[in-house]
C-alpha cells in the first residue's frame, strides 16, 4: 500500500528494507519498554492506535515475540507513538501517556488496539478514553485531569517528529536492532532477524 511521498501510510506490506547501517532510535524515559533493560536486542514498535494493521501486528506477533524473547530476558521492546491519522490518533496516544502515569500503560494499550473503530469518528473519543480509564480501575480524577489538560500533547507531536527524522513512513514498521521491517511480516522473518543479533 503506497502513500504520497513523505505521507505516512498504513500497511500490510511484509519487506524488509535495504539499509546500509542500522538506525540508532534514541529511547528516553518517555517511552515505555518490557523486559530486560540489559537484553543484547532491542526491538521497536511505531504505531499508531487507530492502525488496523497495528492492531493486527498486536494479536498476531506480539504475543509470540513476548513469550519467546521479552519473558525470556532475550529482548527489550519499546512501544513508540507514530500518531499520523489525525486526531483521534493523537488523543489516544496522550491517554495512553496518562495511563502509564499511573503504571497502567500496557493495559491501555491493549484496550485501545481491542477498540478499534474507524478512524476519527468518535471511537477515541475523550468520553470513551475516560471511560476506558475508568473501566481499567485508573484513578480516574488524575487520568481526566492528564488527558483535559493535553499533558502529553508535545510529548506526542515531538515522537512523531522523531519518528519521520528516524525515516519511519509506514504503520506499523518494527525495528531490530536498528533494522527496519515495515507491515506485518511472518512471525519467522522476525524470529530468524531476532535471532541472527542474539548470534553476532
Amino acid at each position: 500500500m503506497g502513500g504520497v511521498k513523505g505521507t505516512p501510510v498504513i500497511t500490510d506490506q511484509a519487506q524488509e528494507i535495504p539499509q546500509t547501517d542500522p538506525i540508532q532510535v534514541e529511547l528516553d524515559n518517555t517511552f515505555p519498554v518490557l523486559g530486560n533493560p540489559d537484553a543484547k536486542v532491542t526491538v521497536i514498535e511505531f504505531a499508531d492506535f487507530q492502525c488496523p494493521f497495528c492492531s493486527q501486528w498486536q494479536k498476531s506477533i506480539f504475543p509470540l515475540l513476548k513469550s519467546e524473547y521479552i519473558d525470556t530476558g532475550k529482548v527489550k521492546f519499546a512501544y513508540f507513538d507514530f500518531a499520523f491519522l489525525g486526531p483521534e490518533s493523537n488523543q489516544a496516544a496522550e491517554a495512553a501517556s496518562c495511563a502509564r502515569d499511573q503504571g497502567k500503560f500496557w493495559e491501555y494499550h491493549d484496550k485501545l488496539f481491542a477498540s478499534q473503530g474507524g478512524e476519527n469518528v468518535g471511537v477515541f473519543s475523550d468520553e470513551k478514553l475516560k471511560l476506558f480509564a475508568s473501566e481499567l480501575k485508573l484513578n480516574t480524577t488524575q487520568f481526566n485531569k492528564c488527558l483535559s489538560e493535553d499533558t502529553y500533547a508535545g510529548d506526542v507531536d515531538r515522537k512523531l517528529q522523531q519518528a519521520s527524522e528516524y525515516g519511519i513512513d509506514s504503520t506499523p514498521t518494527v525495528l531490530i536492532n536498528g533494522w527496519k521491517y515495515p507491515g506485518v511480516s511472518p512471525w519467522n522473518q522476525y524470529k530468524q532477524a531476532i535471532e541472527k543479533e542474539l548470534n553476532k
